[in-house]
This record gives C-alpha cells, sequence and structure tokens, in this order.
C-alpha cells in the first residue's frame, strides 16, 4: 500500500488537469446559460426548463449508457465526448455572436450536451481505479471533488457573469475551448482503459438487467443507492427555493444569497481536503452514519434558522459532509464493484440520483407554495430521521470497514 502522502502519479495529474480545465468551463457556463435564456425569453417556465431539459438525458439514456462504458476503452470514450460536447457549445457560441441563436437552439444545445454527459461522468467514475491503486482512491476522489467545487461553483460562475457581461458568446466560446483541451489531455493517457470480460455481449437489455441486479443484489450498494435517491428527494426539494427562503426568512438581497451558495462550497473543499484522514482515523462506516445525522441536522436548523449567520454556519457544514460522503460512497463502490460491472452499476446510482433530484424539484416548490416557505425543510427533516433509521444497520464496519469488502455475487444472463 502506498503511504497516505505519495504522490498519486502521473496518469492521475492527467486526469485531474482535465476535470480542472473541464469544470472551469462548465461553471462558466453554468452562470452564463441562465443569462442567455434570460437575454431570449422573459417567461420564467422556459428559463426553468433549462434545467430540466439537461436532466432529461440522465433518465433516458444513463442505464444503456452504462453498458457501453463497460464495451468500450473509457479513456476513448471520455475524448470522444468532450469532442462533441466541444462541437455543440462552439456552435452555440457562434449562434450567440452572430445574433441567430433561439431559446429551441439553446435547449437542443443542452440535451445534446446532457446526453454526452451521461457516457462522460460514468466513464470518468469507472476509469479512475485503472489509474489510482485502490488504497488511494479517497485521496484521488477527494482531488477531483475539489477542482469541481472550487472550478465549478467558486472561480468559474463570476468569470461567466463577467465575460457574459462582455460579450455574450464568450463564455461559450471558452466552455469549448476546454472542451477541447480536456480532450487532449486524456488522449495522452497511456494503458489499457477497455475492461477485460470473459461474458460474450449480449443485447442491451440483457446487459442493463445484469447491471442492476449487480446494484440491487448487493446489501449496502443497495442501501446507498437508495440513500443517494431519497436524499436528492429531500435535499432537492428543499434547496429548490433557497432562493425565496433566502428573501423570505433570512432578508439576504442577491449577494447574500450567492454567499449562502459559496458557503456550501467552502465546506465542501474543508471535506476534500480533509477527507482520506478522516477516513483513515474514522472509517467509512462511522463517517456515513454520521453524515446522516449531519443531513438531517442541517433541514431542522434550516428550518428554524431565522438569522442569516445560523443558515451560514449550517451550510459550510452541510458541505463538508456533502463532499465527504460522495467521495467515501464513490470511493467504497469503485472497490467492490467488479471493473466489467462498473459502468453499469455507476448508471444505476445515477438514475437513482437524477430520479431523486427530479422528484424533490418537483415537490419542493409545490409544498412551499401550498404550505410555507419552511415546509419543505419540515418534510425533509421527517424523511431524513426516518431514512437514517433504515439505514443505520447496513452502516457497520463489519460490512464497510474490511479490506476485501463483501463481493457481488454471481449475476445470471436472465
Amino acid at each position: 500500500m502506498r503511504a497516505r502522502g505519495e504522490p498519486l502519479g502521473s496518469a492521475f495529474g492527467r486526469l485531474w488537469a482535465a476535470a480542472a480545465v473541464s469544470n472551469v468551463g462548465d461553471g462558466v457556463a453554468l452562470a452564463a446559460g441562465p443569462l442567455l435564456l434570460a437575454s431570449l425569453t422573459s417567461d420564467p417556465a422556459l428559463v426553468a426548463g433549462a434545467m430540466f431539459v439537461q436532466q432529461l438525458p440522465w433518465l433516458l439514456f444513463a442505464l444503456p449508457a452504462g453498458v457501453y462504458v463497460d464495451r468500450l476503452d473509457r479513456r476513448r470514450v471520455i475524448v470522444l465526448v468532450n469532442l462533441v460536447r466541444a462541437a455543440v457549445i462552439g456552435g452555440l457560441a457562434v449562434a450567440v455572436a452572430t445574433g441567430s441563436a433561439t431559446v429551441a437552439l439553446v435547449y437542443g444545445a443542452l440535451f445534446v450536451v446532457g446526453a454526452m454527459e451521461t457516457l462522460a461522468d460514468n466513464a470518468s467514475t469507472a476509469l479512475l481505479p485503472a489509474v489510482v491503486p485502490a488504497a488511494q482512491l479517497p485521496r484521488a476522489n477527494a482531488r477531483l471533488m475539489g477542482v469541481q467545487l472550487v472550478g465549478n461553483h467558486l472561480v468559474a460562475p463570476p468569470l461567466g457573469a463577467a465575460l457574459f457581461v462582455l460579450a455574450a458568446a464568450w463564455p461559450f466560446g471558452l466552455n469549448a475551448v476546454t472542451f477541447l483541451v480536456a480532450a487532449l489531455l486524456l488522449a495522452t493517457l497511456r494503458g489499457r482503459f477497455r475492461p477485460v470480460s470473459d461474458q460474450p455481449h449480449r443485447p442491451v437489455r440483457q446487459d442493463i438487467a445484469t447491471g442492476m441486479r449487480a446494484l440491487l443484489g448487493h446489501p449496502v450498494l443497495r442501501m446507498l443507492a437508495v440513500c443517494l435517491c431519497l436524499m436528492n428527494v429531500t435535499l432537492v426539494g428543499a434547496f429548490a427555493i433557497l432562493v425565496l427562503y433566502a428573501r423570505e426568512r433570512l432578508g439576504l438581497d442577491e449577494i447574500g444569497f450567492g454567499l449562502l451558495l459559496a458557503a456550501s462550497a467552502v465546506g465542501g473543499i474543508a471535506g476534500t481536503l480533509a477527507a482520506a484522514r478522516l477516513q483513515e482515523r474514522f472509517g467509512t462506516a462511522l463517517l456515513l452514519r454520521a453524515g446522516l445525522v449531519i443531513e438531517t441536522c442541517t433541514h431542522l436548523s434550516l428550518a428554524l434558522a431565522r438569522v442569516p449567520w445560523v443558515a451560514v454556519a449550517t451550510m459550510v457544514v452541510f458541505g463538508a459532509h456533502a463532499s465527504l460522503w460522495g467521495i467515501l460512497s464513490v470511493s467504497w463502490r469503485q472497490r467492490v464493484v467488479p471493473d466489467a460491472l462498473r459502468g453499469r452499476v455507476n448508471s444505476g446510482y445515477f438514475l437513482f440520483s437524477v430520479g431523486g433530484a427530479a422528484l424533490g424539484a418537483l415537490g419542493g416548490g409545490l409544498v412551499a407554495r401550498g404550505m410555507g416557505i419552511t415546509a419543505p425543510f419540515w418534510i425533509a427533516f421527517a424523511g431524513m430521521v426516518v431514512l437514517t433509521a433504515l439505514a443505520w444497520r447496513r452502516f457497520t464496519p463489519a460490512l464497510l470497514d474490511v479490506a476485501d469488502p463483501l463481493p457481488i455475487g454471481p449475476t445470471p444472463a436472465g
């Protein structure tokens, strides 16, 4: 086993650099996209619909994407996907520059980019164990999550807004360039990144079923997936109205709301820096259990808060927990899932995640409209109390803190 402080290697360095570049580009577009739509239409439904359009491909394509991630060279998949995204966003930049952009065109570009993400995000997660040893996965995942938080949530959004003010096409042009640079960096990786399997390819539907049986047949993997889904239902349901909560409950203006969001990112960065040390000191089981308690208390604290500093402090702690939970759960999953099944099991996780987020986003606004601005937080608190009680007995040291986790059993072809 490598020492904790030993470098992760040049291959990981390229992977990290590609993630850093593409996350800056994504963060720039994250700020510029809503500004572009608001310049094209004043219809709130059309502006809000952009988020649904980008999430829709996950509901449609996540499962088949996992099959192809388990069949193809994962490095080549990511390189090709980045080239496609560069072309699509580059085309959008040209349309914006020439004044020919429309809402329909923006929706089309978002749908294609979302479809490409179902392959890229899955392949990136599945590829990492081929780049670093299993013992180094928490450190590697922490580094990747850290650069996502810094680039996507702290540095790039203000840059994207500033570039949009200067010239509306610039942030999209920069986003396209970052995809090209990321593709070039990943193209230099050396090694074999196609899963090794002695099983012949079967119809896509059967391969999807094999992956879902592997996910749902493993007690800890199944509970992690259920937790991810229900935590997203409660979290997104509450946070979908966070901007209204900040204004009506806490009395914050736009800048204050931005600082509230930044508090979560600051906490997240702290979580990534401490993740490997905490995992070594306390173990995965204790930290996941603590995460359930922290998320439960987050909703209670926000439901009760009436002054901004309480909400900001809560968001810092929540951000640290969220990053730590993500690092630990994905690292554990990468260890226990065989290489030939990683893409399909990942796709099941993504489906649980996006499905929960979609349900939460739909329900949060309706609950707040009918029951008041803090009602989504109270409902999220009650839901997390139930989930914590259900998950507690699965998150034990005997199942999580072992050198050889409980393996995935045989998955018949069906």
